[in-house]
């Protein structure tokens, strides 16, 4: 649904035509300053009518069912308006810290077919491991689906504050498919040790949709702030 209302946006390119007529008829009356004011004015008239439709499209939509993550993860408050990690959680000494984004965001053609609308069903995580008294933590970065979860790489990253965004590392670590298959299965039982599995999807699909839902009328705020110069889309009802 998030992607249609976007889509249907593109109809904003008739605005073109629109204006270039209105132009064309008023340039016998008018002084070309005139024609071009009045024509800015239709054109932001017309965008800001565009943007408060599907804003208000957008704010009636039903957002999904409410999840809970499995415990004894939980969710890291303010998550859903930064790009820090999005649940943490206690093993022993350990803190572990997981950030989620669309795959389909990381690696480009892959992850969410356009053709299943706005399904969500490849994640890609990034799973942080750090223990007192270590500048450093042990960062995986991982796939995750409804019935599996990969490993892409293995790396040592400097700890992060819980409201820091993922850092590169100098050295990412060898190529995971690289490590021979009791490393790789060693370390796939390390995380899942540690709760890092598949029953995390469901609860980070849902959180992720929300997040869309939230940037997306977000974006047609901020445009509309832009184009008004005031504090909202709601400025178009005017």
């Amino acid at each position: 649904m998030l992607r249609r209302a976007v889509i249907q946006s593109k109809a904003c390119q008739s605005w073109r035509m629109i204006a270039t007529r209105g132009a064309a008829t008023g340039s016998g009356k008018y002084s070309s300053t005139s024609a071009s004011s009045s024509t800015a004015a239709a054109v932001d008239s017309l965008l800001l009518r565009s943007l408060k439709d599907h804003y208000l499209e957008v704010s009636k939509m039903t957002p999904p069912p409410k999840v809970s993550p499995p415990s004894p993860f939980t969710i890291i408050k303010g998550a859903l308006d930064s790009n820090g990690p999005v649940l943490k959680r206690t093993y022993g000494k350990e803190e572990v810290s997981i950030y989620v984004m669309r795959l389909a965001n990381i690696i480009h053609g892959e992850g969410d077919d356009p053709e299943e609308g706005d399904a969500i069903n490849q994640l890609f995580l990034h799973v942080d491991v750090s223990k007192p008294g270590q500048e450093d933590s042990l960062h995986f970065l991982c796939g995750l689906y409804p019935d599996a979860l990969g490993i892409h790489s293995v790396s040592m990253r400097p700890k992060l504050d819980s409201s820091e965004d993922v850092v590169p590392s100098k050295y990412n670590g060898p190529v995971f498919e690289d490590l021979d298959e009791k490393m790789r299965d060693a370390l796939h039982s390390f995380i899942e040790e540690r709760g890092v599995n598949e029953s995390l999807f469901p609860f980070l699909q849902a959180w992720l949709y929300v997040k869309d839902h939230r940037n997306l009328l977000r974006w047609f705020k901020s445009v509309g702030t832009f184009i008004t110069g005031k504090n909202s889309v709601d400025a178009a009802k005017h």
